[in-house]
């Protein structure tokens, strides 16, 4: 497996971790307009984001484009699961099949991709 398609990998679980963030902020009361806004886990949750698409920007310079929006939804599931370990949301039967989808998809289009030679493969031989 090429390393930069694991960092982006392991990227959307930090973009996941983000948006866990953001949510814990939400459900916060907080003293003002200006402390919903700013507060550690805001900042924090935008600084990963900015960290992620940092990092995701360079990967996608040394991996095909085709790979990174399969590696993106992977970030669906990754919400999913931290929502209910962190913030104790339920899993419901809809959320549960609308992800096992995505991760069918994931496999299958993976599948795909790992047997067809893509046309930069087929310029080196």
């Amino acid at each position: 497996m090429n390393k930069y398609l694991l960092i982006m990998f392991i990227a959307t679980f930090f973009s996941a971790s983000s948006q866990i963030l953001l949510k814990q902020s939400a459900n916060q009361t907080h003293k003002n307009v200006i402390f919903e806004y700013l507060n550690w886990r805001v900042i924090l949750s935008y600084f990963i984001f900015f960290a992620v698409l940092l990092v995701n920007t360079y990967a996608y310079t040394q991996v095909d484009m085709k790979y990174g929006a399969v590696i993106d939804t992977c970030t669906y599931v990754f919400v999913m699961i931290l929502s209910g370990v962190i913030l104790h949301e339920s899993f419901t039967k809809w959320k549960l099949i609308g992800n096992l989808i995505i991760i069918a998809g994931v496999i299958v289009y993976t599948c795909l991709l790992y047997t067809s030679p893509s046309p930069r493969d087929r310029q080196k031989s």
